[in-house]
């Protein structure tokens, strides 16, 4: 399998936000940024696999700033990291304000992907051929990524199974919540 460069894969998608997209706020539904960061996700990484991918984990979105009805927003996605059939995708968002000439990163994110065969089974996808620092960096910053998540994963499965309800109680005192545990 021939490595391919992560620029190979590079995909933006712009779209115009119209009403029929605003919450009752008159801002863009945080839903409909996620439906189209999937769909540049999806495709990135499938011009990259060579073959179907699927969405299968979200890393922390954070809407920094929001995005108006009338804005040419852009999603521009980038291979940051391949394993073995997994690609992780790194998302930029960007609302750009064309009658006053502005533009604003909205969000950033990291699509975890991986690539399915005719067969339905995860598909090996070819290696990333790193050439500049800052791609060695998102490499290196994927697998920082996983390696936490996969940490705290532990962390909760362990918490579940040690869980005592008295210690829970008094930690809980100190935030905005009533405890009435029906008997």
């Amino acid at each position: 399998m021939n490595a391919r460069r992560p620029t190979d894969s590079d995909t933006t998608i712009t779209e115009l936000m119209i009403p029929a997209y605003a919450n009752f706020g008159g801002k863009i539904h945080g839903g409909i940024l996620l439906s189209l960061m999937d769909k540049v996700a999806y495709a990135c990484s499938t011009k990259h696999a060579g073959n179907y991918c699927v969405t299968v984990s979200v890393d922390t979105v954070d809407f920094l700033q929001p995005v108006e009805v009338g804005d040419l927003v852009s999603m521009m996605a980038r291979v940051n990291y391949v394993g073995r059939t997994s690609l992780v995708i790194g998302i930029k968002v960007t609302a750009e304000n064309v009658k006053k000439k502005i533009v604003k990163h909205t969000n950033t994110s990291y699509f975890t992907m991986v690539a399915k065969g005719d067969d339905d089974k995860p598909a090996p996808v070819p290696p990333l051929l790193l050439t500049t620092h800052e791609e060695v960096r998102r490499f290196a910053e994927s697998i920082l990524r996983k390696d936490l998540k996969d940490y705290h994963r532990k962390q909760m499965r362990e918490n579940r199974s040690s869980f005592d309800l008295s210690n829970q109680m008094e930690e809980l005192d100190q935030y905005n919540c009533i405890i009435e545990l029906e008997e």
